[in-house]
């Protein structure tokens, strides 16, 4: 396995969407959600383990998750488990961990991913995973995977790649924003439109010189603590710096601002698992296209739900088609799958009404 290869695993994301059964204290990439046996983050990890050495496989996330990663991920060391005192989106914890990278090993070749994403040809991500790693070790570029689109989702973000190119990565010409129904039907229309799935590759150097390039002011405040990074001092230093981060993706930051951006259309299929809805989509259906983990239902004119208990409890159900129903300790949320977008705004009314610990 080649000792050059790392990941950054993004494990910081509070899911609230998927609330009740995600919460601030224990978000879902911790969560069993599929009903396999594995959490999201350990099937990510594992997942990368193919083709990353262990050790080599880094995880972001806030500092109060610290705990939880060391108890699902027991292979990992405190090296590995880079802590964010402040909620800063994506851009400034990837220059930090891509530092702390550089200073270890300046020759690295990474992937950057969401810990919380389903992915069902494990061997096709590894395959593409190899493809980009392989451009990337010889080529001054910022690389994504792109998700050939399915249907016209006002959801994603787009990812336009030239045209001309014959070669496997392509060129990208631009990226778009989420878009309204009728100009994502003339997205995949175009045919060289593809969905943005926040999975990026890089060698190291191309990417802290694109920070440094194009986000002088972060770049500047992260370089102040080279010195102490994979030191004792480093904690010091980002609990005193982190917080003077802007708060910015790394979308916007270095990949809409560079040159040298290319995206490797997918083989795989990909699921972002945002919403209750999606992970519905990608579950096994009874007979009436009711989508049920860890529960044991009786159903009488009830089709399309998706229904979720804790500890394999007994869930009767008449007359509710396409609902969402997640029953979990104080909570239980019966709601419309067409208005699953909304559930952020219901935790709201629930904290404010039933207090902050609900949520």
């Amino acid at each position: 396995m080649n000792k050059n290869y790392y990941a950054i695993l993004m494990a910081g994301g509070v899911g609230s969407r998927f609330w009740p059964v995600s919460t601030q204290e224990f978000p879902k990439q911790f969560h069993d959600m599929l009903g396999t046996g594995d959490t999201l983050i350990q099937k990510t990890f594992n997942r990368l383990t193919e083709i990353i050495p262990k050790e080599n496989i880094f995880i972001l996330t806030n500092e109060c998750y610290n705990d939880l990663i060391l108890e699902q991920l027991p292979e990992v060391t405190k090296r590995q488990v880079v802590l964010e005192p402040a909620m800063r989106n994506t851009a400034p914890c990837i220059l930090y961990a891509s530092l702390k990278i550089q200073k270890e090993n300046p020759d690295a070749v990474m992937i950057v991913a969401p810990s919380d994403h389903w992915i069902e040809d494990e061997s096709a991500f590894t395959s593409n995973v190899k493809e980009a790693f392989g451009f990337c070790a010889n080529n001054n570029a910022l690389m994504t995977l792109g998700i050939t689109p399915t249907f016209p989702n006002t959801g994603y973000g787009y990812i336009e790649y030239d045209t001309g190119s014959k070669e496997s990565i392509k060129p990208v010409s631009q990226f778009r924003e989420k878009p309204d129904y009728e100009t994502a039907k003339d997205f995949i229309a175009k045919g060289n439109f593809l969905w943005n799935a926040g999975i990026f590759m890089w060698n190291v150097k191309t990417v802290v010189d694109a920070f440094k390039a194009n986000q002088p002011q972060l770049y500047e405040l992260f370089e102040n603590g080279i010195p102490v990074y994979n030191t004792d001092f480093e904690d010091d230093f980002i609990r005193d710096n982190y917080g003077k981060a802007e708060n910015i993706s790394v979308d916007y930051a270095i990949m809409e601002k560079s040159n040298n951006v290319y995206v490797l259309p997918a083989i795989f299929d990909w699921n972002d698992l945002g919403t209750w809805g999606s992970l519905y989509d990608k579950l096994d259906k009874d007979d009436n296209d009711n989508a049920v983990v860890n529960a044991r239902t009786l159903t009488e004119d009830a089709s399309g739900n998706m229904i979720r208990t804790k500890g394999n409890k007994v869930v009767v159900v008449d007359g509710l088609k396409d609902y969402i129903i997640v029953d979990k300790d104080e909570v239980l949320l019966i709601y419309p799958k067409t208005k699953e977008q909304d559930i952020k705004k219901v935790l709201q009314s629930v904290k404010k009404n039933f207090g902050d610990h609900l949520g």
